[in-house]
This record gives C-alpha cells, sequence and structure tokens, in this order.
C-alpha cells in the first residue's frame, strides 16, 4: 500500500511504501511538547520504506539525548514530519502528515498516567463543524 504526506507549506512531500503495523496516541510529556496538545498521534512500522518526493534536503530533526525519542520537522512550516528511530528499524509517521488514508484506527492511549491535567473528559465538550463565533469586539459598550 502506498501513502502520500506532506508538510503544511508542501516544501515537503513524501510517500511510504508498505503497512502500518500501529498507530498509538501517546500522552508522555515529550510527545506533549513535541505537537503542543493532549498528545501525538503517531503511525509505527517496522517494514515499510518511505521515499522523499521533495524537500528531503530541509528535514530537521531533532534527538532527546540518551533516549530514543526524536521528531522530525520542515523547518519552513513546522510540520511534524516521518522520522526513523531506534537505528533505522522503525519507522515513525505522524498521522496529521499524511494526505491519505492510513486505513488503520488508533489502537490505543498510550503513557495515560503522564497526560495533561486538562485532558480529562474531553468528549463531553461542545462541538463545531468549524471555528464558533468569538464575541465581535468591534462593539462598544
Amino acid at each position: 500500500m502506498k501513502h502520500k504526506g506532506s508538510c503544511l507549506c508542501k516544501s515537503v512531500v513524501f510517500e511510504i511504501d508498505g503497512e502500518f503495523e500501529d498507530f498509538y496516541l501517546c500522552h508522555c510529556s515529550r510527545c506533549r511538547k513535541d505537537t503542543g496538545s493532549a498528545h501525538a498521534s503517531n503511525l509505527f512500522s517496522s517494514s515499510a520504506k518511505i521515499t522523499w518526493i521533495s524537500g528531503e534536503d530541509i528535514v530537521k530533526t531533532y534527538r532527546v539525548e540518551k533516549s530514543e525519542h526524536s521528531k522530525s520537522f520542515c523547518p519552513n512550516c513546522g510540520s511534524a514530519l516521518p522520522t526513523l528511530q531506534m537505528d533505522g528499524s522503525l519507522l515513525v509517521v505522524p498521522a496529521g502528515s499524511l494526505d491519505t488514508d492510513p486505513h488503520i484506527s488508533p489502537k490505543a492511549h498510550i503513557f495515560i498516567e503522564s497526560r495533561a491535567s486538562w485532558d480529562n473528559n474531553l468528549e463531553k465538550i461542545p462541538k463545531y463543524p468549524e471555528y464558533p463565533n468569538p464575541p465581535d469586539l468591534t462593539e462598544e459598550k
């Protein structure tokens, strides 16, 4: 199976040939820092191969010392991008970087004990199809 992906500014475009074995929503503090959100949504494959269509030469990778944690990103727009971990034996792909359906659903929330204090009962808060209208701040009171 082929998957296509890119960064937000389209400077980096890639294809992945193969299947994803796992899909986890990681709540560890490093993944929360990586994403600026409640969790990272990462796909994992030990057999898929990545082909960089464009922008491979600009991709930056940050590795946390003395750990397996790393993050690749576009230096122009900051989008998270695929990275090889565990000495190149594991391809980790941020699910949001794909432009095609990964054909796999998340299997689990992991490192849940590390989740943010505000990451509770999120399914109960209001849902909107688009950005809700903010109050009109231009009106005089």
